[in-house]
């Protein structure tokens, strides 16, 4: 499992900034070398294991992915519901899936919680076994959702980290003045700021179901003929904004938890923030004391606007074999909310 993972960092680590670059190799050398966040991870010796990851990753970039052998069986990595029927008994969980920008992720981690969660199951992890370079915290497949609480745990810290470069004031300032991140309660802190955001990253891939359901496969479809494109970031953002609208967004504003939203706010990628600048605005009235109802009517607006405009996409995409790339940047970009 861990091959398959450096076979996709192999093939895929180079999409990142180099900056992003390299705070996730550091955040995969304390993975590795099981180093509490706590701890400040010397230069000579993650500059000595990343010479030799990426030797390896230059060895592997032309490998395929190679089938699990479970139980006697070989199965296809991809087939995440088979492979975890194996490893139920041993309370394990795994995940083989496609990412942002085609990129397949893998996981093995300890399955700590199972939850019916109305027609959707939700796997819970903890510790993990193999991963790869990126591990997005949170993925769905089909209606199983995936949450991997280390990813997330390690994720959030790349987040800090991140800020601490410059300590802008902006929304994760704010998360942060929420939280005590003093040096002798960085590890407790963070413990309790991944338990509350573990809730918000179920929110949101329940969202994406939802917005699967109303755009069905042609969105996936479309989706897959524009890979590594400018058009593929904006047709996934306008899908998360409107999965934020149907399910995130309206569980935030009930549970009013201030530090929640400041970091929903935080998390929002340069693009989904250029294509709602609406949205930005309303947290930035409610960050003044306008109070929840300038979000809430946000949230609603967006729910129309972004439906309608996934939709008119898909319709645009479906009367041509070859549809335009440019023509849906552009219509996208007229439609900023």
């Amino acid at each position: 499992m861990q091959k398959n993972c450096h076979i996709s960092d192999a093939q895929f680590a180079g999409n990142y900034t180099l900056c992003i670059y390299l705070l996730k190799m550091r955040e995969l050398y304390r993975w590795e070398t099981q180093q509490p966040f706590s701890t400040t991870l010397g230069n000579d010796e993650v500059g000595d294991w990343l010479k030799d990851r990426e030797a390896l990753w230059r060895e592997l970039e032309d490998h395929r992915f190679l089938s699990l052998e479970i139980d006697g069986q070989q199965l296809d990595p991809f087939e995440s519901d088979e492979i975890n029927r194996h490893l139920q008994r041993y309370d394990l969980v795994y995940s083989g899936g496609v990412g942002r920008g085609a990129q397949p992720h893998f996981f093995l981690g300890e399955l700590v919680r199972k939850v019916e969660h109305g027609d959707y199951s939700v796997l819970i992890s903890g510790r993990e076994f193999a991963r790869d370079l990126g591990s997005p915290p949170a993925m769905s497949q089909g209606r199983t959702i995936y949450l991997r609480r280390e990813s997330l745990r390690r994720m959030l810290w790349e987040k800090i980290e991140e800020w601490r470069w410059n300590r802008p004031l902006n929304a994760m300032s704010r998360t942060l003045a929420e939280y005590d991140f003093s040096t002798t309660n960085v590890e407790r802190t963070l413990e309790r700021l991944t338990d509350v955001e573990l809730e918000s990253m179920l929110d949101h891939e329940i969202g994406e179901i939802m917005a699967q359901d109303q755009l069905g496969e042609a969105w996936e479809t479309l989706l897959a003929t524009l890979p590594h494109s400018k058009a593929e970031i904006m047709l996934r953002a306008i899908r998360d904004h409107l999965a934020d609208a149907l399910s995130t967004l309206p569980a935030l504003l009930q549970r009013q938890q201030t530090a929640s939203i400041h970091f929903y706010f935080a998390n929002l990628n340069s693009m989904r923030k250029h294509l709602y600048p609406g949205l930005m605005a309303a947290y930035e009235a409610w960050c003044q004391g306008e109070g929840f109802a300038i979000l809430r009517k946000q949230m609603l607006a967006g729910k129309a606007h972004w439906q309608a405009l996934c939709e008119e996409i898909m319709f645009f995409a479906s009367e041509s074999e070859n549809p335009d790339i440019k023509s849906i940047e552009q219509r996208i970009e007229d439609s900023r909310l």
